[in-house]
């Protein structure tokens, strides 16, 4: 069933009652955000212990935020581990092609699979699942053996119905061949984040986010840092978890930038913006995230078509079709001032 939060919550509530406690596995900072959204949503349990990965500095301060923020009530954080923990009645996890998630689904029986947003990651999920495709990474190069494990994961998958609890814009023919397929893909929109307090925003009018691209290889560093060049005006800059450290030093030399290390997910630190601000990033599922939770403040969260000379030899075509495959969903909110760069509808000056 295609659901939206607001329609899960009184049943959410009752599922959640019935179903004790609930377990979850997290890889980011978006799907612990997620978690917690899922909980409160009721479509966990009545109680839900988060399991993080150790050794993530990323989830670390993501989780402390959320912490200083105070948790929905029954969700608790174990300690990290590199462990995944045993799939129990109900059971979280985010990412379904990582080996460890694949692994514990084929070697133990959950009672109910509740995955949770990964980023872009979730709509190749989800055509795969479609497909009867042995769920594996795009671009990855992989054994045998891998292949009978994300074959067997697939299977193990399907037969158990699971539901997908997302943020994404999944496009409509998708929606349906998911839900014929018996999985149940449940939307929502951050209620819970929406309702807590925020710091207070940067004072820039226009606020970057940063791109995990350059250190992916798949688009050149120099037309990137010659775009944030060109933005003639101060910009608050919020770098890209994987961004390397030596491209932020120089992005820090570029002058009028100011790089913020939040740590935590944008989601989280850029909920309270106000009119008259923008956002700005190449593809990127925050640019979905953000549209949903600043849509209603008048803010534009503009994304940013990638020239064609900026892409590298390692992005095929396809790869590049599905990284900005929602910079073209229609914008939620006023247009573009005049004096910003081209988005969804064309390129950006190179």
């Amino acid at each position: 069933m295609n659901e939206s939060s607001r329609g899960v919550d009184d049943e959410g509530r009752r599922h959640a009652a019935g179903q004790g406690q609930a377990v979850a596995w997290v890889e980011s900072p978006l799907q612990l955000l997620c978690v917690v959204e899922a909980h409160h949503a009721g479509l966990l349990g009545r109680t839900t212990r988060v399991v993080p990965r150790a050794g993530l500095p990323a989830l670390r301060l993501t989780r402390r935020e959320l912490g200083r923020l105070g948790l929905p009530e029954g969700l608790e954080f174990a300690e990290p581990s590199e462990r995944i923990p045993r799939p129990s009645r109900t059971w979280a996890v985010g990412d379904a092609f990582s080996g460890r998630v694949q692994l514990a689904l084929v070697t133990a029986v959950p009672g109910h699979t509740v995955l949770v947003d990964d980023g872009l990651a979730t709509i190749r999920l989800l055509e795969l699942l479609v497909a009867r495709r042995p769920l594996l990474r795009a671009r990855a190069t992989v054994s045998l053996g891998r292949k009978v494990l994300g074959a067997a994961a697939g299977l193990r998958l399907r037969t158990r119905r699971p539901s997908v609890f997302t943020a994404l814009p999944v496009p409509a023919g998708l929606a349906e061949e998911v839900e014929g397929a018996g999985v149940r893909l449940v939307r929502h929109d951050f209620a819970w984040l929406r309702a807590q307090p925020a710091d207070r925003p940067p004072p820039e009018r226009t606020v970057v986010l940063g791109t995990s691209l350059v250190r992916n290889g798949l688009i050149h560093r120099d037309r990137y840092l010659r775009w944030l060049e060109r933005i003639e005006e101060p910009v608050a800059y919020f770098p890209h978890r994987r961004e390397d450290p030596r491209d932020l030093d120089r992005v820090r030399r570029i002058s009028g930038l100011t790089v913020y290390d939040a740590g935590a997910p944008a989601e989280m630190t850029l909920r309270d913006l106000r009119p008259g601000q923008r956002v700005l990033s190449l593809p990127s599922t925050a640019v979905t995230s953000l549209r949903v939770l600043l849509s209603a403040r008048g803010v534009p969260v503009e994304a940013v078509d990638v020239p064609d000379d900026w892409w590298t030899s390692s992005a095929a075509p396809s790869l590049r079709s599905h990284l900005q495959l929602f910079a073209h969903q229609p914008q939620q909110t006023s247009g573009a001032p005049p004096d910003s760069p081209r988005t969804s509808e064309g390129k950006v000056a190179p």
